[in-house]
């Protein structure tokens, strides 16, 4: 009998591999395969770009979000300024760009002005435009004097993730809030995929009062960057939508499982500028 129970010993050890703790070692694989499996099956890299797979197909939109940091005493000559010549832009049918929104940042980075873009037509239509604004000598002036008024700025290309809103004009009054979101890079290139299929989960969680904007992705710029765009009555009714997100099945385990993708985020509370088509 002590033979056939060291026979049995052995042959348990070897379908562990073993592994001392194999039936703990077997568990904590499978978790990770499952876990795995909810990004790696939805997206693979090698099969086609991630732009490709996570963007909207019934659309060509191609998104521009400036950052603009103001010297403090010039931040109401900008507005002044941009509130002049911007919407010239917007209304031209010649150029194929719609200012999507236009705010100052509230709490966050202070002094500072954010744009969003939209481009019907992509790549080509964004070229197009840049090449018609060189010729553009209203514009090239009001470059010229906007850029003594600032202290650094930045952009990013974006593109619009498939299971968000298009963000569309709406009435006011509102505060925005864009959570920026930077993403680990991992070996298997998932990280863009915030949000698939988890993301896009959360977002049915988020809609009763209309608060979900829009969803992005950077393409060119610093990558592995997603924003979120958020409207709310005031920060009142933030603090109550999102509180009251959690007391819903499954937005716990979004974010769980969300988390460990993130590097770092950041919140941003923005007022809309008097142009802004989302007040």
């Amino acid at each position: 009998m002590a033979v056939a129970r060291n026979s049995g010993s052995a042959a348990l050890r070897r379908l562990r591999g073993g592994i001392p703790g194999g039936a703990r070692g077997y568990s904590r694989d499978a978790e990770g395969s499952w876990f795995r499996s909810l990004f790696v099956h939805k997206v693979d890299a090698r099969k086609d770009a991630h732009s490709n797979l996570l963007s909207k197909k019934e659309t060509s939109n191609l998104y521009k979000i400036q950052f603009h940091n103001v010297k403090p005493e010039c931040l109401d000559a900008y507005n002044s300024l941009t509130e002049q010549v911007l919407p010239k832009l917007h209304s031209d049918a010649d150029y194929p760009c719609d200012l999507v929104g236009n705010w100052n940042t509230w709490y966050g980075e202070q002094d500072q002005a954010v744009h969003l873009w939209r481009f019907s037509g992509g790549y080509p239509a964004l070229m197009d435009c840049m090449n018609k604004l060189k010729q553009n000598k209203e514009y090239l002036e009001f470059r010229k004097e906007r850029s003594r008024m600032l202290l650094s700025r930045r952009n990013q290309l974006l593109l619009e993730f498939s299971f968000w809103n298009e963000p569309l004009p709406r009435q006011g009054p509102n505060i925005y809030e864009l959570r920026t979101y930077k993403l680990k890079v991992s070996g298997c290139g998932v990280s863009p995929c915030l949000g698939v299929p988890l993301g896009a989960r959360a977002i049915k969680y988020r809609q009763e009062n209309q608060e979900a904007v829009g969803g992005f992705f950077s393409q060119i710029g610093e990558l592995y960057v997603v924003h979120h765009l958020w409207a709310y009555r005031d920060l009142q009714s933030r603090a109550e939508t999102r509180n009251a997100a959690w007391s819903k099945r499954g937005w716990d385990e979004n974010v769980y499982y969300t988390m460990p993708l993130i590097r770092t985020m950041e919140s941003r509370i923005m007022i809309p500028l008097k142009i802004s088509p989302l007040q």
